[in-house]
């Protein structure tokens, strides 16, 4: 039998006494394959599954080669190897129950759903909010869900974000996706309102991690995770404008960082906004004014371009309404 073909082979947990538990699969590594690092011959092996999730499952000592257990995703594969993988279910899914939660779909076919999420969603279950998440909507919505690893969400807005989410409704989908994002052709499109005159135009290039102290939050951090963030202002007030945000990159809390660096925190925001003081007429603004309102993509399944732009949220235009009264 050639070798130059992925080989799957029964699996038999008795064989691996002590062994991660999940879904066993087992695969002979083609000659093609031969020279490349493991993760590349198990991305080339199981192209539905994402490279840094296969890492990921590396690192935690899931993959095994002829009963060793394999932690170097940089391991060099000579063909032939009798790989071992067990895939991780998604621990949040095994008890995330279906919750019959409103969903504001713009679009939806086989393979992507996108929706409209509203500000006060929880996107996934979490320290705090274990029910009435986006997830345990998505659940009720398409039970199918429950196959795909985070119920399909490939990015997420913050719970007092609102605007457009994509999320997939099949494992290649969610792969193609996630590709998408980490080659940063998935355009993201935000406004935000914020404190201040900003300039007209720019681009915050400023990395971003934890905040070295307070744990909860995110900063500007020397040595972080680059982040690139550019900005127009579309209007502007006595005291605030109305700034659109276009992500490169997909940090948390991203804007709201990156706006706050400037010295121009998002109205609104509980987190950065500093000693900022914002209009008086903005001070019972309950949420940071940013809204998702555009969002494109390649199709997963047809390779077709695709782009949805929406209104703002009704707060958000009572906010600009009443900045513009001022």
């Amino acid at each position: 039998m050639s070798l130059d073909i992925p080989i799957p082979t029964e699996s038999n947990d008795d064989d691996y006494s002590g062994s991660p538990e999940g879904d066993l699969r087992e695969f002979v590594v083609p000659l093609t394959l031969a020279g490349l690092r493991l993760d590349a011959a198990l991305a080339g092996l199981l192209p539905e599954f994402s490279r840094s999730r296969l890492q990921t499952w590396i690192r935690d000592g899931r993959v095994c080669s002829d009963g060793q257990t394999l932690h170097d995703v940089r391991a060099r594969m000579r063909g032939g190897e009798r790989l071992q993988l067990w895939i991780q279910a998604d621990p949040a899914l095994q008890t995330a129950e279906p919750e019959p939660i409103p969903l504001q779909i713009e679009f939806e076919d086989e393979h992507i759903i996108v929706i409209n999420k509203p500000a006060g969603l929880v996107v996934h279950p979490g320290s705090g909010n274990w029910t009435g998440t986006l997830l345990n909507g998505l659940l009720a919505h398409d039970p199918a869900l429950a196959t795909v690893p985070r119920a399909g969400i490939v990015h997420r807005l913050d719970k007092d974000t609102s605007g457009l989410m994509v999320v997939a409704r099949t494992l290649a989908a969610q792969t193609d996706l996630v590709r998408q994002l980490q080659a940063r052709t998935v355009k993201r499109h935000y406004l935000a309102v914020v404190t201040g005159d900003t300039p007209a135009s720019g681009v915050v290039d400023a990395p971003i991690d934890r905040h070295p102290t307070q744990r909860t939050r995110m900063a500007v951090v020397q040595g972080g995770r680059e982040a690139r963030t550019h900005f127009r202002v579309i209007e502007r007030f006595a005291g605030a404008c109305a700034v659109e945000c276009v992500l490169e990159t997909g940090r948390t809390h991203q804007i709201r960082v990156h706006m706050a660096h400037l010295g121009h925190p998002l109205i609104g925001d509980p987190v950065y906004a500093g000693r900022r003081t914002p209009p008086a007429v903005t001070r019972g603004f309950s949420r940071q004014a940013l809204h998702a309102f555009q969002l494109g993509l390649v199709h997963p399944a047809s390779g077709e371009t695709m782009n949805w732009r929406i209104s703002l949220a009704e707060d958000i235009e009572a906010l600009l309404a009443a900045l513009r009264g001022m």
